[in-house]
């Protein structure tokens, strides 16, 4: 069923601000983007919090299509494909409008994602990935924020919700040490914009480490506006 972006708050003036949360199967990013949302909103945001694959109608189509199924439904190659059309609509009808009226896009995934799934963890294909995404797609999150968490930790979490989106995670626990692995050498090399949130604590105390950060993105976002007014 399609799940569309959820918006509500006060909008300001000018660009938005372009928040994603990456990480394991089962590292708890999804329930941090919804604490994040739900807190934002309550300080007078205006946010959209949405997903990949999927946020738009058509995303969502094709999120049934790469998430459900036997592991070996695709290929690395067809899934790149698959997810940047995916991400190609989803900019185009969700997160390009809600950040040119000034919102706050909160999403769960995005291209750090095909990154490590598709590019590495499946294939030497990384270089593939990126020329995909500067041609169709480039645009980066200004924050991206990491929830680090153990893989074996994360992946009993993962398979307890015995959902029927688990196409990833039967590829088992390699799949998930090689992504932890990927995503941390993706934050050692652009600290700036991947920040390392320590998964492993209550989700309250994770919650409240996300939100500083949130909170400083905004100020400096907001400084960077009066600056150029």
């Amino acid at each position: 069923m399609s799940q569309p972006p959820e918006d509500g708050g006060i909008a300001t003036s000018g660009s938005g601000l372009f928040l994603s949360f990456e990480g394991i199967d089962g590292s708890g990013k999804s329930t941090q983007a919804r604490l994040l949302a739900d807190a934002l909103r309550q300080e007078g945001h205006a946010v959209v919090l949405t997903r990949e694959p999927g946020g738009s109608p058509g995303a969502e189509e094709i999120r049934a299509l790469v998430l459900q199924g036997d592991p070996d439904r695709w290929s690395a190659e067809t899934e790149i494909l698959l997810f940047t059309a995916a991400r190609r609509d989803h900019l185009e009808r969700t997160i390009r409008p809600a950040l040119n009226r000034g919102a706050v896009v909160i999403c769960d995934r995005f291209a750090d994602s095909t990154r490590m799934y598709q590019g590495l963890s499946r294939g030497d294909l990384r270089e593939v990935v990126d020329q995909l995404h500067d041609l169709m797609i480039g645009v980066e999150p200004d924050v991206t924020l990491l929830i680090d968490m153990d893989p074996e930790i994360g992946l009993a979490r993962a398979k307890s919700r015995r959902g029927i989106e688990e196409r990833f995670e039967d590829f088992g626990a390699d799949l998930q040490r090689k992504m932890r692995a990927g995503f941390l050498d993706l934050a050692r090399d652009d600290p700036s914009r991947v920040r390392v949130i320590d998964g492993a604590r209550e989700p309250e105390i994770v919650a409240s480490d996300v939100l500083a950060v949130a909170r400083s993105a905004l100020r400096k976002r907001t400084g960077a506006r009066s600056v150029e007014k």
